[in-house]
């Protein structure tokens, strides 16, 4: 990984926003591309992560979510929080997605389809257009 950092510029939603609270990873390979998901029976690419279960923390629930979706292990504590950010929900209409996201380093593992994923792509400068690309992805974390 990059010693790229991020400052996180989180939108307010409107009143009466509906909001979907997930935690949300930035893989990057050694060519500085981004690691994209799709989920089955949806359009859109999106960073790996997932909703919190019941009494788990940010980080837990991506150290989960990453082992399911993706068969890649990142112990909670391994994960470096980047800040929370919202934006409309790709999938969910009339939602905003509230995410904590995490850079994770992956050393040699090799991300591979799993769970609900239907398809992953590393995305990188120049690519972004050939991919319906979630609001999270793109506006916070896609390389330029």
């Amino acid at each position: 990984m990059g010693g790229t950092c991020y400052r996180a510029t989180v939108s307010s939603p409107t009143a009466g926003t509906r909001r979907i609270h997930v935690s949300a990873a930035v893989i990057r390979d050694d060519e500085g591309r981004l690691l994209l998901v799709r989920k089955a029976g949806t359009t859109a690419f999106m960073q790996p992560g997932g909703k919190p279960e019941p009494g788990e923390t940010a980080s837990e629930t991506l150290s989960r979510e990453l082992a399911e979706e993706l068969g890649i292990h990142v112990a909670a504590d391994a994960l470096r929080g980047l800040g929370s950010f919202t934006a409309a929900a790709a999938n969910e209409p009339g939602f905003v997605v509230v995410a904590d996201v995490f850079a994770a380093d992956i050393g040699d593992q090799q991300p591979a389809v799993g769970a609900e994923i239907a398809e992953l792509a590393w995305v990188g400068p120049g690519e972004a257009d050939r991919f319906e690309i979630a609001p999270l992805a793109r506006e916070y974390f896609l390389p330029r």
